[in-house]
């Protein structure tokens, strides 16, 4: 089993397709810095989200925001144009979380605001204090 946590920015847009049988697909890349000082180095990781989760990344992120993502790996080797074997390490998303603050985006007010069907009722009202016996119990 190979298990993936990357944290890091989109390096371009999300890119929402659909597959012949319908089903949506999303296409992203995400910057990762690793090391400190001299030794700071940035790797780029093609992630892909499917059905839902690929909505949600497609419809409420965009390039340079910070995200986290979990998933599998994916190695794939094929063949370029030029002939040369090439291998492929891609990310297949089972979770993504949007950790760019939504007053820090330049999309408007509503960057981050749930998709109508998660909209949240409104907050219920605290209970009133019930009255404290002060009989010396520990009340637990």
């Amino acid at each position: 089993m190979t298990k993936v946590f990357l944290i890091g920015n989109l390096t371009r847009d999300p890119e929402l397709t659909e597959t012949s049988g319908g089903v949506n697909v999303c296409r992203f890349a995400v910057a990762v810095n690793r090391g400190y000082g001299e030794n700071r180095a940035t790797d780029f990781y093609n992630v892909t989200a499917w059905r839902r989760l690929g909505e949600q990344v497609a419809q409420y992120t965009k390039k340079g925001n910070k995200i986290a993502v979990y998933g599998d790996l994916q190695i794939r080797q094929y063949e370029g144009n030029d002939g040369v074997r090439r291998t492929s390490v891609d990310v297949i998303a089972q979770d993504v979380e949007f950790l760019t603050p939504k007053g820090n985006s330049d999309g408007g007010s509503d960057f981050y605001d749930a998709p109508a069907s998660h909209t949240q009722s409104a907050p219920k009202k605290k209970p009133a204090l019930e009255a404290f016996d002060d009989d010396g119990d520990i009340p637990f």
